[in-house]
Formats: C-alpha cells, sequence, structure tokens
C-alpha cells in the first residue's frame, strides 16, 4: 500500500505543538522495526508506530524521528534504500521525499545521528512495547536496556497524550473510513453465519472483507459461540441451532486508525426468548449510556451508571435481588458484567495505552478501583470535545466464574445461582459502537450497522434462504 500522509502543516502544526510542551533537551521518537516470523527475511506484517505515525506519518521499518527542543528544528534519521532492497521489493520514494511530504527539511544518516545525539543533556522517549526496540534505543542513546524500560519521560507522555487524544477533523474523516468497512465486515458475519459452519469460515469471510478493500484488521478479530470469553480468538467450534454468535472485529483506515465494532446476534433465524431479553437489556444500556456522554463529564460515572442498569435488569430477569446500589457497590453485577464499559480509539484500537492507563485513561486524583470488573475499565477521566471512544456494554454467563462464586457463596444476598443454572450454556451478548465526544452529546460515527433485533433477524432470515 502507498504511504498516504495529511497535508504536511498537520504534522508540522504536531511537532511545533509537542516542542511547546517539552521543550528542552531532545525529543526522540523511533519507528517501528520489521519483525521475522520465524527467521529473519520472512517478516510479519509490519506495522509502524502510532506516535511516530502521528507526528510524520512515515509508514517505513528502521527510522527515526528527532526533534530538538532548543532549536524547534526536526530530523529524519535513516538510510536510503539499497540497490538489492529496490531488486527484492521495488522501487520506493526517497527518505528525502517522505520527509517533504511530512514538512521535514532536514534527512541524516544513523551514523551523523550517533555523533549528534549524545551532545544533548535531555533525552525525551515514550515507554517502549517491544524488545528490539529497547535495545535499538539503548543503543543509540548508550544507556542500558533496563534503563530504557523504567526511563520514558513523564512530561513527554503527558504532552502526547494530550495531543493525540482530542481528534482533528481529518482523523474523524480516518476513523469514519475504517469504522465503515468495520460494518462491512460485521454485515458479513450477520448475512453468511449458518449452524454446521466453523467459526474460522466465518472469520475468514470477514477478513477477507477488509483485506479487499486493501487494508487489515485493526486487532486480532473475536468471533466466537463462546462469547463469555471476552478475548476469544480460537475459531474451531463448529456453529449449533439455538447459539449465539460473537463478533468484535474492525478495520484500519488507510492511515491506520482503527475501526471496534461488535455485535452479537444468533446462530438460528431468529434469538430465543431468554436472548432477546438480555440483548434488549445490553442494547438499553449502550443505548442510555451514549445518551449520557459529553464534554465534561467522568467515563467513570457513565461506567457505574450502565453497571446500575445492567444490575436492575438483570433482577428484574431474576438473575440477581436485592438492593441495586448495593449490588453495584459490592461488585456483585460484574458476575455478568467483568469489563470497563469503553477505550479511547484512535491509531490505536487501545488508543495510546502503550505510554500507561494511568495516563491515558485515568487523571490526577484519580485511583484504579481494586474491584473484580471495575478494576477493568481501561477510560475513566473527565470527557473532552473532540475524543473518541468505544461503549460496548456486555451481559455474559462464565461457567468458570460462576462455580467458583456459587461454591463459595459469594454474594448470595444478590445472586439467584439457580436461575442461573437454568440458562447455562448461554455464551455473552456484547453490542460496540465507537463514539466521538461533543460539547452537549455524542455522535456514533460512521454509517449504521445494524442493532436492532428486528433488523438482525430479517438478516439471519435472509442467510438461511439462500
Amino acid at each position: 500500500m502507498k504511504n498516504k500522509f495529511f497535508d504536511k502543516s498537520i504534522y508540522q502544526g504536531r511537532r511545533q505543538q509537542i516542542l511547546s510542551l517539552v521543550s528542552d533537551g531532545l525529543i526522540l521518537l523511533p519507528s517501528n522495526e520489521e519483525a521475522g516470523m520465524n527467521y529473519l527475511d520472512n517478516t510479519y506484517p509490519f506495522r509502524q508506530d502510532s506516535s511516530f505515525l502521528f507526528f510524520c506519518g512515515i509508514d517505513r521499518p528502521g527510522l527515526l524521528l528527532l526533534l530538538d527542543g532548543t532549536t524547534g528544528e526536526t530530523l529524519l534519521v535513516g538510510e536510503e534504500s539499497s540497490l538489492d532492497d529496490i531488486v527484492w521489493t521495488g522501487p520506493v520514494d526517497s527518505l528525502k521525499e517522505l520527509a517533504a511530504r511530512a514538512g521535514i527539511e532536514r534527512v541524516i544518516s544513523q551514523e551523523e545521528a550517533q555523533k549528534w545525539i549524545p551532545n544533548f543533556g535531555t533525552i525525551h522517549f515514550l515507554p517502549v512495547y517491544r524488545g528490539d526496540q529497547a535495545i535499538r534505543l539503548s543503543k543509540i542513546i548508550g544507556i542500558p536496556v533496563d534503563s530504557i524500560y523504567s526511563g520514558a519521560s513523564e512530561s513527554l507522555i503527558q504532552a502526547v497524550v494530550s495531543l493525540r487524544e482530542i481528534k482533528s477533523a481529518p482523523e474523524i474523516d480516518q476513523l469514519t473510513e475504517a469504522i465503515n468497512i468495520t460494518g462491512k465486515m460485521h454485515l458479513v458475519m450477520m448475512k453468511i453465519a449458518k449452524s454446521g459452519m466453523t467459526e474460522a469460515e466465518v472469520m475468514a469471510a470477514v477478513r477477507s472483507t477488509c483485506l479487499r478493500e486493501d487494508v487489515d484488521i485493526a486487532y486480532p478479530i473475536i468471533l466466537s459461540v463462546n462469547g463469555q470469553t471476552l478475548h476469544n480468538h480460537a475459531y474451531h467450534n463448529v456453529l449449533q441451532p439455538g447459539q449465539l454468535l460473537l463478533g468484535d472485529f474492525g478495520a484500519e483506515s488507510p492511515m491506520h486508525y482503527a475501526g471496534d465494532i461488535t455485535r452479537t446476534i444468533p446462530v438460528s433465524a431468529h434469538f430465543s426468548i431468554v436472548q432477546k431479553d438480555i440483548y434488549s437489556l445490553v442494547q438499553f444500556t449502550l443505548n442510555a449510556a451514549t445518551l449520557a456522554i459529553k464534554s465534561g463529564i467522568k467515563y467513570l460515572d457513565v461506567h457505574l451508571a450502565a453497571a446500575t442498569n445492567i444490575a436492575s435488569g438483570m433482577k428484574d430477569l431474576g438473575f440477581l435481588k436485592g438492593d441495586i446500589s448495593s449490588i453495584v457497590e459490592q461488585g456483585a453485577h460484574a458476575l455478568f458484567f467483568p469489563h470497563g464499559l469503553g477505550h479511547a480509539l484512535g491509531l490505536d484500537v487501545h488508543d495510546m495505552e502503550n505510554l500507561g492507563e494511568r495516563f491515558t485513561g485515568y487523571e490526577r486524583g484519580m485511583e484504579r478501583s481494586r474491584q473484580f470488573g471495575l478494576k477493568s475499565l481501561r477510560l475513566a477521566k473527565t470527557l473532552k470535545t473532540g475524543m473518541v471512544l468505544t461503549v460496548e456494554p456486555g451481559i455474559y454467563f462464565i461457567p468458570e466464574l460462576i462455580a467458583i462464586w456459587k461454591k463459595e457463596n459469594k454474594f448470595s444476598d444478590y445472586i439467584n445461582y439457580d436461575k442461573i443454572e437454568e440458562v447455562l450454556p448461554f455464551g455473552g451478548i456484547r453490542i460496540e459502537d465507537n463514539i466521538l465526544v461533543g460539547p452537549d452529546g455524542a455522535t456514533i460515527l460512521g454509517d449504521p450497522i445494524p442493532k436492532e433485533i428486528a433488523e438482525i433477524e430479517n438478516l439471519r432470515r435472509q442467510a438461511y434462504a439462500l
């Protein structure tokens, strides 16, 4: 895929902003390297580091971006392709051409950079998440690898988060493109899944949908009749009548912005009565949370309201009992809703989480809960206009968790274990949309993706009529 860029003024503006926030020393941003699957020349698909992309847009391995806090100058560090490279991979744009498209005036070699970098007393870099990245930075900066893992600049982290968490109009366009491709993927699942197929067959059709758009997935596809397993990446089960099929997947846009959508459908042509009841409760919770979102409110409060809605609905259905506020305060509802309501979305599907959730999802004065369920809330901070996030409530019947809690007689004042036994095995239901935060409310990004029971059942009937 040809490297795509925003207008160079966008990258120049971002670099000026980061230098105004971190004005001392040198900011060092490495690109990612190619990584071998089983030997060096047989590589995994290359994915550029997201912060590197954010500040220059160059989608090529083996580079380094240097931002001089004293002069305000940006340097791109790397080596031009050799004749051998061209023979094996074909001609590519020169580094000078790529730098020009990113608004960078100066390109230097790694050898030149190695002489230049030690002149700076303070070097700022972000947390590393790959071992090869840590080794490379260790050699460049001249400090031990352990110091790379522990030495990330907190001031740079906070500055990058403040810039990346607010999405510009061109970024919203990219996110919308990713979500629209994701919607096509979900329609394929809804239209072709039938009893007797394997999860792998459906997954392959879903993935080919985004590949035909010349993009790939933003994260490993979750597509399973065991939707109660939150990150289930196995695809060996055969779909059976009466089961639920949960699909959580998303495409990347051409510029690597992520879509992240979940839908849950019946394997049969229609939901059962209990499936409809629980699906309706999840959808009600999703709609209520979306209506509550606006700039200035804490996402923690939206999450707790969603937990209250789930607890109340599960009490109405007979699975919980007792005082609703006590159920949520004690965490008994987490038997059915053991994760957070959502997370930030952008260049990463869990946007910027490599920088640390205490910066990306929480704010000063907030302490992350240790309570089961609530501790998994990735985004709790005060929302701002321009943030993009997921809203993804779910209800799950996890046999292993239920068995342990029942044996321990845990929350027996609140949980009706006999009623739960009546519906096992059930699976899980999650419904997820991608939301843009505005000053007075929220916008669901992308074209509508079916989630009403009537819409889904109509598509499922069509699948069996073919």
